[in-house]
């Protein structure tokens, strides 16, 4: 089996238990006023899990491929040295950093920092266009989150937001 069915496997494996999680344990804490609700906070999740399944098995079943078209080489995994390695292990190591930051230096700066090392590690050089999209991708995020959806979010350090 093909690099990218094993990955498809894996991935139908969490989605199958994100989804039971989603169908079956999530709701049922929620206090008896929200149950009339027609949009519970598992709402999202359920919809998630059913198009990454579904997506899932498009992928391992091989739909995506059609019958008339030229076999593409398939991944090499004994030589992973030849493909951009590095790069993904430091977006991975990136994933984490910005997991662990996020809390303590809070919404915004965590996220321009992980936006503009992103790209970075990708290969973009121009820091006068790539901060300001950061700056600018993070700020719009947290305003949707914030003010639209009612959500808090603390976007600065809570050495800030608190004084000290």
């Amino acid at each position: 089996m093909a690099l990218d069915r094993w990955i498809a496997l894996v991935i139908l494996m969490i989605c199958l238990a994100y989804g039971y999680a989603a169908f079956f344990t999530m709701d049922a804490a929620l206090p008896p006023f929200m149950r009339h609700n027609p949009i519970w906070p598992s709402t999202f999740p359920k919809i998630l899990s059913v198009m990454a399944v579904l997506a899932a098995l498009f992928v391992l079943l091989g739909f995506e491929k059609g019958a008339e078209d030229p076999k593409p080489m398939d991944i090499n995994y004994r030589r992973l040295t030849d493909y951009k390695l590095g790069q993904a292990l430091a977006l991975l190591a990136l994933m984490a950093a910005y997991a662990l930051l996020l809390r303590p230096a809070g919404f915004l700066p965590a996220t321009v920092g992980f936006l503009a090392a992103g790209a970075c590690i990708l290969g973009e050089r121009k820091l006068h266009i790539m901060l300001p999209v950061a700056a600018l991708a993070a700020g719009v995020v947290w305003y949707l989150v914030q003010e639209v959806l009612g959500i808090f979010l603390s976007p600065w350090p809570a050495i800030v937001m608190n004084g000290g």
